[in-house]
């Protein structure tokens, strides 16, 4: 036989039979191609459809007929196309506005097409295409046809050509109505996207946008919260916008507790919902709470866990002059501390433990520290003899923020200055060695010193040795410390003459530097700062501030603190009036330091 040889009993094959096996292929493929084509202009309008030069350039290129091609092409040609514009041209020749006409025919495409969109075909356009298609991203630019892909993308989650359509939607400017397709936010970077659109439409569109969204953006960020990733930063941002809300005048109690878990204890929902309504707490729904969390199975502790309803036990148990039934008070403190102590573990939505450990003590605590603040028939000397007891009670974060809030109420009470008599006995510079609380208790058994003050003085001293000891035992509630420090130190004590006011000013700043020493530095450096660049502080008071801070502090330096500080020493009116004690300089060694290792980088 041609093309093979015999060499004893075996037969070896040739090049030339693998190229003819190579050439019976390539014809097979062809012809393979030439029928998937054939089939394709034999569908209906084909010579309509964006691919249509593709394939005839594959079909040519495999050996095909150009007679076929145009026979197929030809017969199949039903003109759908050209038949709905020559009728969409008579109903215009007939009256009928050309957008009527347009919106007729585009929302009658887009029923037929969500009735038999397909979605693996659909797909299969990105593998043919191998880009973008040009008539995909024309369609985008026409919101008509945008509501068409969000539809889809509603109906067909999975379809990754529709998924990809939604982030080209959003890559094109549009997440102001992706906002309302919920799939599409699946995505991070579109999710993304739209939260910012979000949150700039609300900061940019002024006092009424705000007005209006502030509770559906807070319900959302309820929502969000729930989530175990990220839950709690989001938990943090829902209730401050929650507390704005507020103080805005909106009621977003009933939109958080619908939202939370309360829908799935509907007496414990409709006791809260009551109260934070009301902005009051009252016995009988402090009742229903204590009776519920005192059972075998209490609700969860975050149902009850609302920053609007622990403020409520603020102005109820440390609000100086507040009344509360001497028989319900306990169910008060318990459900306080329960809110505040108690720790649940929770796997797959099951809680499997609860620990009530703290509960007795923090109980103890908030009872004692209740006593002690809002009774009105003890005076500051009485108060200074149960410092060793309020400073124990000041360790739990519960009693120190009541502790704080109570001191605020007191010292901004109109009368408060006024109706002090009595003289405290308690030496001023004791407070700039206090560090903690067993420093100060030892200071004041040993401490056996002149009066300097009048009670005004005295007092306030006092509430600032209870600043000073919120402030080292929990970081979180510095803020607040720094955020009452500033309001008494920009505080006009008329009562006082200028000297004692300067004192007064001076017992302050010593607080914040205290702060300072504690971690709070930066914003206690940039109060001073704007107080300097506001002009409107006395300069004795900045430069002791400034000496203080200069005995305390030692490299190395943040950048962020240099360019806080540097400025006030750089001030002729600040360290040109400081004296350097003998051969030290704290003043000129500060700025050469600086200068050499920050002005040059």
């Amino acid at each position: 036989m041609e093309g093979e040889r015999e060499f004893g009993c075996s037969r070896v094959r040739t090049s030339w039979d693998d190229s003819e096996e190579q050439f019976q292929d390539s014809m097979e493929d062809e012809a393979e191609l030439q029928r998937e084509c054939l089939q394709k202009f034999a569908s209906r309008d084909f010579i309509m459809e964006p691919t249509i030069f593709n394939t005839l350039k594959r079909y040519f290129q495999a050996g095909g007929s150009p007679e076929h091609v145009i026979q197929l092409l030809s017969e199949n040609y039903t003109a759908v196309a050209q038949t709905v514009n020559l009728l969409a041209e008579w109903l215009i020749q007939t009256g009928v506005e050309p957008e009527q006409v347009q919106e007729m025919v585009e929302n009658h495409l887009k029923s037929l097409l969500i009735k038999h969109f397909d979605p693996r075909k659909a797909d299969s356009i990105f593998t043919e295409e191998g880009a973008t298609p040009a008539w995909l991203e024309q369609m985008i630019a026409h919101a008509t046809w945008r509501d068409l892909f969000y539809k889809l993308a509603e109906a067909h989650p999975d379809c990754l050509m529709l998924n990809f359509t939604v982030k080209l939607i959003s890559d094109a400017g549009y997440q102001g109505e992706i906002m309302s397709v919920s799939t599409a936010c699946q995505q991070l970077e579109v999710f993304a996207r739209v939260l910012r659109t979000s949150l700039s439409s609300i900061l940019d569109g002024g006092e009424e946008s705000l007005e209006k969204t502030l509770p559906e953006f807070a319900a959302i960020l309820t929502l969000l919260a729930q989530e175990e990733q990220g839950g709690s930063v989001l938990r943090r941002l829902s209730q401050e916008v929650q507390r704005y809300a507020q103080d805005r005048g909106h009621d977003v109690s009933q939109i958080t507790l619908a939202l939370g878990n309360a829908s799935a204890y509907p007496r414990a929902c409709q006791a809260l919902g009551a109260m934070l309504s009301k902005a009051a707490l009252n016995p009988a729904d402090i009742t229903t709470l204590y009776k519920m969390f005192t059972s075998l199975d209490p609700p969860p502790v975050e149902l009850v866990r609302v920053p609007a309803f622990l403020d409520l036990f603020m102005h109820t148990l440390f609000k100086p002059g507040a009344k509360v039934n001497p028989d319900h008070k306990h169910k008060y403190i318990y459900i306080l501390a329960y809110t505040t102590s108690v720790v649940e573990t929770w796997k797959k939505n099951k809680r499997v433990n609860i620990n009530k450990d703290e509960l007795k003590t923090t109980s103890k605590a908030i009872e004692t520290a209740h006593v002690l603040c809002c009774n009105e028939n003890k005076g500051s000397s009485e108060l200074l003899a149960e410092l060793a007891t309020l400073y124990q009670c000041i360790r739990f974060p519960v009693v120190a923020v009541g502790v704080l809030r109570w001191v605020d109420w007191t010292v901004s009470e109109p009368s408060y200055f006024k109706l002090q008599t009595d003289h405290t006995p308690v030496h001023l510079a004791l407070l700039d060695e206090v560090h903690g609380a067993w420093d100060l208790l030892s200071c004041l058994n040993c401490c056996c010193v002149p009066i300097l003050w009048d009670l005004i003085h005295e007092s306030l001293l006092c509430f600032s040795v209870h600043c000073i000891q919120i402030s080292t035992c929990h970081q979180l509630m510095q803020p607040l410390v720094l955020q009452l420090l500033t309001k008494l130190f920009e505080t006009e004590h008329s009562q006082l003459d200028v000297m004692e006011q300067l004192e007064l000013k001076k017992t302050l700043l010593d607080r914040m530097v205290h702060l300072l020493s504690r971690g709070c530095v930066l914003p206690v450096v940039s109060y001073i700062r704007r107080c300097l660049d506001k002009q409107d502080t006395d300069l004795s008071l900045i430069r002791h501030f400034v000496t203080e801070v200069l005995d305390m502090v030692a490299p190395p330096y943040t950048p962020d603190f240099v360019s806080l500080f540097l400025p006030i020493l750089e001030n002729d009116s600040i360290a040109g009036t400081i004296k350097p004690e003998g051969e030290c300089d704290p003043v000129a060694d500060f700025i050469a330091h600086c200068k050499s290792n920050f002005m040059g980088s």
